[in-house]
């Protein structure tokens, strides 16, 4: 009998839904649902267009035969019991804040209370669907990152995410730790680009994707100087985490990731100037990594595994 769980990838601009199938690793091409949501919408009207993605999803399957919903949140969240927050300062969902969204889901889609309703970081979701399906799967020791609006690192090993040990901080996350004038997350996200070629140009810009544009398609030397600082800059903080960790494997996943062959030599340089040499991946799953990902938790085996590691602390 085949095993179905719903994932969901929750962003600040929509939701993506899939069945997958537990058993043979597949997801459902047919089932995925992609639907816009406003990061500023009212509780209700969040919680509501979440559980239209969820049910369309499932297709023609009960809710209540499926093994369970997985849901790959954004934090600050309380992963363990389901409760959402998000605060002003996160700039999303904050009507959610407090809110029990494990409650929300059970009660609105009618399912018994011991139905499972599972919730992981979404970076650390997107790592394990690369674990799982994707090009790092051969690989025993893993850094994830995602590079898009935030620095998301995710370690696994053998399948699993790791965190508090080998050194790693005991959240598993890098984007908090100190490098140069400030913290990762301010050296390896969206902002750093448009803020850098701001400073350089006195020009703003909407996004990575309009900067690469410039350094390929138009040739911009300058343009092309910024993802060049910024791999520089990536491999610069990496090697320390790649020894520490003795990672095999480096799989990008985010927007930034899209426009890797502009940073990624830089990056390599780095890496060997350090005597470290990982297999880097460009994930060719991109959001479908975060759905099996967030989609494995209702694999009861797999979370066992999680809640016995530090993961959920």
């Amino acid at each position: 009998m085949e095993l179905f769980s719903v994932g969901a990838d929750i962003g600040g601009s929509h939701i993506t839904c899939q069945l997958v199938n537990l058993q043979n690793l597949n997801p459902v091409p047919e089932s995925k649902v992609r639907i816009a949501i406003s990061e500023n919408a009212p509780k209700n009207e969040i919680i509501s267009t979440w559980m239209e993605a969820i049910q369309k999803a499932t297709l023609n399957h009960s809710v209540n035969s499926l093994a369970g919903i997985g849901l790959a949140m954004p934090g600050p969240f309380d992963y363990r019991n389901g409760i959402a927050l998000f605060n002003k300062n996160v700039g999303k969902f904050q009507q959610l804040y407090g809110v029990n969204v494990k409650a929300e889901i059970t009660e609105k889609l009618n399912l018994p209370k011991d139905f499972p309703v599972r919730f992981l970081n979404d970076a650390t979701c997107f790592a394990i669907g690369e674990a799982w399906l994707g090009k790092a799967s051969k690989y025993k020791r893993i850094i994830a990152l995602t590079l898009g609006t935030g620095f998301g690192t995710t370690f696994i090993k053998d399948g699993l995410p790791v965190a508090g040990k080998f050194g790693i901080p005991e959240d598993g996350f890098l984007y908090h730790v100190s490098f140069k004038q400030s913290i990762a997350d301010e050296y390896f996200s969206t902002r750093w680009f448009t803020g850098e070629w701001e400073r350089q140009n006195g020009i703003k810009i909407g996004n990575v994707k309009e900067l690469a544009a410039l350094a390929s398609a138009s040739r911009s030397v300058e343009a092309l100087a910024v993802f060049e600082r910024f791999g520089n800059n990536l491999g610069e903080f990496l090697v320390n985490w790649i020894k520490i960790f003795q990672a095999d494997c480096i799989v990008l996943g985010g927007n930034i990731s899209k426009s890797a062959e502009l940073f990624l030599p830089k990056t390599i340089d780095q890496f060997q100037q350090a005597g470290v040499y990982p297999e880097i991946c460009v994930s060719a799953l991109d959001e479908d990594a975060a759905l099996v990902g967030s989609a494995r938790l209702c694999d009861d085996d797999y979370y066992g595994k999680l809640l016995q590691s530090n993961i959920y602390q």
